[in-house]
């Protein structure tokens, strides 16, 4: 699967974000289970630092593909332009990512660093107007809205649960130490945030709607993203263990069926 256009790497914008959603949102009009955009952020990062390069034609079939036929392709969009326009905005998000787990950065604060495109959904929600509440209440039947980043993180695990042989910890005790200290920190954002919330996500009017905890680990989620990027570039990629066929015995049947013993055969 390639891209029909050249690869841009200008920063997706606010109009850009809104265009992928509104694709999502059409696709979830044929397709069950058609996630929300910050899930694909997250599914985009653990993709970037696996430890194997897996390609697009495999990884879009286990995010987005036909229940019938287990594929990705133009036959899933309403058109070939809104299919384009979906892989060209993806490469562009991918591209803008990559660059920035590639950046020498020290500090969260850094304009280079990578910062996934999250929403406080629950501060959102308690921002609106009664009558607005009660509307999203109702779409959502019940079910309680996730806590800040963890659809993203949920998004991250899902690809490590895709392709758990390419995240096992490496024979190198320092490196595995790494890796396991990495992984704790992102499975600790796909849990609910249970403390009291003090942080305003949308100014100092808003509700407070995150705790302090909840945001500390988040970053903590962050540079766990960095770390696995850099030790899976140290560490290079999987090798597979090759294993010699035994080998049959002088007087056993030879392997290729022609009926005589194996020194008279193929071991002569």
């Amino acid at each position: 699967m390639t891209n029909p256009h050249p690869l841009s790497t200008d920063a997706l914008g606010d109009a850009d974000y809104d265009a992928l959603d509104q694709i999502l949102d059409d696709l979830r009009t044929r397709l069950d289970e058609v996630p929300q955009w910050e899930f694909c952020e997250g599914f985009m990062a653990a993709l970037i630092c696996c430890r194997r390069a897996i390609p697009p034609e495999e990884y879009f079939g286990a995010l987005l593909s036909d229940p019938d036929t287990g594929t990705f392709g133009p036959h899933l969009f309403a058109s070939s332009e809104q299919h384009d326009q979906f892989l060209r905005l993806w490469q562009r998000r991918w591209a803008e990512v990559q660059a920035a787990l590639d950046a020498p950065v020290e500090s969260l604060d850094d304009e280079r660093c990578y910062a996934p495109e999250v929403v406080d959904l629950r501060g959102a929600v308690a921002s609106m107007t009664e009558a607005e509440r009660a509307e999203m209440a109702e779409q959502l039947g019940g079910e309680a809205l996730p806590s800040f980043a963890q659809v993203w993180a949920l998004g991250f695990m899902y690809a490590v649960e895709t392709w758990p042989e390419e995240w096992q910890p490496p024979r190198d005790k320092e490196a595995a130490g790494w890796v396991e200290d990495a992984m704790e920190r992102i499975v600790a954002l796909t849990e609910d945030d249970e403390g009291e919330p003090t942080v305003r996500m949308f100014g100092d009017d808003s509700p407070p709607s995150v705790s302090q905890e909840r945001l500390n680990a988040y970053g903590d989620a962050i540079w766990a993203v960095y770390d696995l990027r850099d030790t899976w570039k140290h560490v290079g990629p999987r090798v597979e263990t090759v294993r010699k066929a035994q080998e049959p015995g002088r007087n056993d049947p030879c392997w290729c069926g022609s009926g005589k013993k194996y020194k008279k055969c193929h071991g002569a």
